[in-house]
């Protein structure tokens, strides 16, 4: 028996754990509340993508006569399927890698449409490793098989969200309650038979749902449902991305026909006190809640009685992926997009830098609602320590820090405590693209194990990235994506058309100065997505100053995107097609030379940016510019010291030859005896393990009581080398 079951519902991702659900079981853990976790997304999944569910699958009455061509092809090759899905299966989970000879031998898997864009790939993949191709290719032969489910089976299906337009701009409850009164559908009874079994067999006294996205909203009311259909002294929860963002404003009294609590923003202290009103109410005299929504007296009431104040970043816990089926997930390949291949390919254990955003003022983004106003970083030592234990217990030493932006200061304390304790482990994060991403602080990254970061450029125009309040401008992105393309660390950047008030104009410019990132090789991986507004939002909450009127509705359910109309009157949709097909070639480096007209089948004007100007934004040297409050890393321990003689004419000059052995190059440098001296002492002194480094002003004090002119020093020719090879690092 456990207290609490908490459940992520169908679907979120196939290749790692959704967190919520292990976040808070690593709280819960701290309080002795007794729980166990599941993620239903991917046992659904294995169960239908096996040899007993896809005969399922086929032994629906299909009339084959009146199915489209592809469908027919996919039933007639349908015992193909049933022979071939648990190998595939065992070889996305990584169980079977010999498989992937036969899979890429192009003669094993049974192929429907999605193998159509077959011709495309080695253009969109280039000369791709054995394994990845064949995760490529067995992640068509799925959606083959997912395009027939859709049409024959469940026309709401997909792997990674569930009948997800019900969730989105729901403003009134009735469409997802009328769904919710039809009949079963054939994934809803995979889920319901799984979700019965769990609850026989643990016998909670409150099962919380994590609904973090649309696409999971309806399959957590469908069991929520079945919960209060037959388990009816259960109570049930609801928390999680999609009601901190959507269900602020809930009014209608039938959701509760569902859900007992939905509890808003950081989930911790709200369970911990339904734990105690469900568990050991007979102890208290007033129930205390923590922002939960409840019925009272018939009526919807928001109850935020606790005195409690929420939990420090430090006190929640290691998340604990305990209960979930870490080998099962499976890996696939869909698109020819790098940073889109981390989130679907290979086992991440998710962690939290700081909790909200340092920045806080986008004015597209949630910064009113906590989960972005509140900022709370963690302690590297803290963070570090999680990493630790989460590579105990997971066995996986990959981490994606999932903040909304990542602290660069923060950064570079975790980056130092990595290499001090000398972990093995790849990481990647969100970032905003700011001044501090220097060239050093981005080689201290790498050092670490970090491989990637994502950013918002949004929007590749300065008057609108200072209108978005960004606090970024074109120029420093591009000195940036430089850093960190010339560290080794790939770059996505999120991009955005369609901001309120942007021109026509604007956006051909936008696209230009995103073709010439790609054209200099400092972007390596983006994404358009059109401007939304969220009620939650500055825009949305002020949207007569930047030019937008909402098109208001009444709210009883969810409340979050708007729809508007914008002073401009542009149609920025037609826009859609043309920027992301150029971002398709721009990432695969080609065609860079076409006029951006060729990418659109209407008329827009030539673009006002010079060819030049993201190269122009990278000529400045910043590398002899004296900051005495930077901090000096000093990341080589084995040095070897020679000393030697110079003899030119009469004169006989004494020197010292220091050599680094580094990882992949050696690094000769010769100094003048003396201050070589004080270098192997200051190296010797001030390792990288040391908890507080040096500053530039203590080391300039520091050589000037022997010698004068340390500028001249600092910046001479070999200690230029040592810091370009990232021997020295100033930070």
């Amino acid at each position: 028996m456990k207290d609490l079951l908490l459940i992520t519902p169908p679907f979120t991702q196939l290749n790692t754990p959704y967190p919520a659900t292990a976040y808070i079981k690593g709280f819960l853990n701290t309080k002795n509340i007794s729980s166990y976790q599941i993620d239903l997304g991917i046992e659904v999944i294995l169960e239908l993508f096996s040899k007993k569910g896809i005969q399922e699958v086929f032994n629906k009455k299909i009339v084959t006569q009146n199915i489209s061509e592809n469908s027919q092809r996919i039933f007639t090759l349908r015992n193909e399927y049933i022979k071939t899905i648990d190998q595939v299966i065992l070889f996305l989970q990584g169980k079977n890698p010999t498989l992937a000879r036969q899979i890429c031998s192009m003669n094993f898997l049974p192929e429907a449409s999605r193998f159509n864009q077959l011709d495309d790939m080695e253009f969109a993949f280039g000369n791709m490793g054995l394994q990845d191709k064949a995760k490529h290719l067995a992640t068509l032969y799925l959606e083959d098989l997912s395009d027939f489910i859709v049409e024959n089976i469940d026309p709401d299906f997909g792997f990674s969200r569930y009948a997800e337009r019900l969730g989105k701009s729901a403003n009134s409850f009735d469409e997802l309650y009328s769904k919710l009164s039809e009949k079963k559908s054939f994934i809803d009874n995979i889920t319901l038979k799984i979700l019965q079994q769990k609850i026989e067999l643990l016998q909670p006294k409150l099962i919380c749902f994590s609904i973090p996205f649309p696409g999971n909203l309806y399959s957590g009311f469908r069991c929520a449902q079945f919960i209060k259909e037959n388990f009816p002294h259960i109570k049930t929860a609801m928390g999680g991305g999609f009601p901190n963002t959507e269900l602020r404003d809930l009014k209608d009294k039938r959701v509760f026909e569902f859900f007992d609590f939905i509890t808003l923003d950081d989930g911790e202290l709200p369970l911990e006190l339904l734990h105690t009103h469900i568990c050991h109410s007979e102890q208290y005299e007033e129930c205390q809640f923590k922002r939960t929504f409840l019925i009272e007296n018939q009526e919807v009431v928001y109850k935020n009685n606790s005195k409690k104040t929420d939990y420090k970043q430090s006190d929640i816990g290691t998340p604990d992926y305990t209960d979930l089926q870490l080998d099962k997930y499976i890996s696939v390949i869909e698109i020819a997009n790098p940073m889109h291949s981390l989130w679907s390919d290979g086992r991440w254990n998710k962690l939290t830098m700081a909790h909200g955003c340092y920045w806080g003022k986008c004015t597209f983004c949630d910064i009113s609602l906590d989960y972005i106003k509140i900022y709370e970083p963690i302690s590297a030592k803290i963070l570090v320590d999680r990493m630790e234990e989460l590579i105990r217990t997971t066995g996986e030493t990959g981490f994606h820090f999932v903040d909304e932006a990542a602290p660069p200061a923060l950064m570079r304390e975790v980056a130092l405590e990595i290499l001090r304790r000398n972990l093995v482990v790849t990481w990647w994060t969100n970032i905003r693209f700011e001044k501090s991403f220097t060239r050093d602080l981005c080689f201290l990254l790498k050092l670490s194990g970090c491989v990637a970061v994502s950013g918002g450029l949004e929007v590749a125009s300065d008057r609108l990235l200072k209108l978005i309040d960004k606090g970024v401008s074109v120029e420093q992105v591009a000195k940036v994506t430089r850093n960190f393309t010339e560290s080794g660390i790939m770059v996505h950047a999120y991009l955005m058309y369609g901001y309120p008030t942007q021109t026509v104009q604007e956006t051909v410019d936008s696209l230009e100065m995103v073709r010439q990132l790609f054209e200099m090789g400092i972007l390596q991986s983006g994404f358009w997505h059109q401007f939304a507004m969220t009620a939650h939002s500055p825009i949305g909450i002020n949207p007569e100053e930047f030019g937008v009127t909402p098109i208001k509705q009444e709210i009883l359910f969810a409340n979050n995107d708007i729809d508007f109309t914008d002073k401009t009157g542009i149609n920025h949709s037609k826009f859609s097609f043309g920027l992301k097909k150029s971002l398709f070639n721009y990432m695969h480096g080609i065609n860079f030379e076409l006029p951006l007209q060729e990418w659109f089948d209407f008329k827009i004007p030539r673009t006002t940016v010079h060819p030049d100007y993201i190269h122009n934004c990278l000529l400045e040297d910043e590398n002899f510019k004296f900051k005495g409050n930077s901090k000096i890393i000093f990341l080589v321990k084995n040095v070897i010291a020679e000393n030697r003689i110079k003899t030119k004419k009469k004169y006989i000059y004494p020197y010292m030859r220091l050599t680094f052995h580094l990882k992949t190059n050696i690094i000769d440098v010769d100094f003048e005896q003396s201050q070589a001296e004080w270098l192997l002492k200051i190296l010797e002194e001030n390792s990288f393990e040391n908890a507080k480094p040096i500053t530039l002003q203590q080391l300039k004090l520091d050589f000037e009581k022997n010698f004068e002119n340390f500028e001249l020093f600092w910046f001479s020719k070999p200690m230029q080398q040592l810091k370009e090879n990232g021997v020295i690092l100033n930070l």
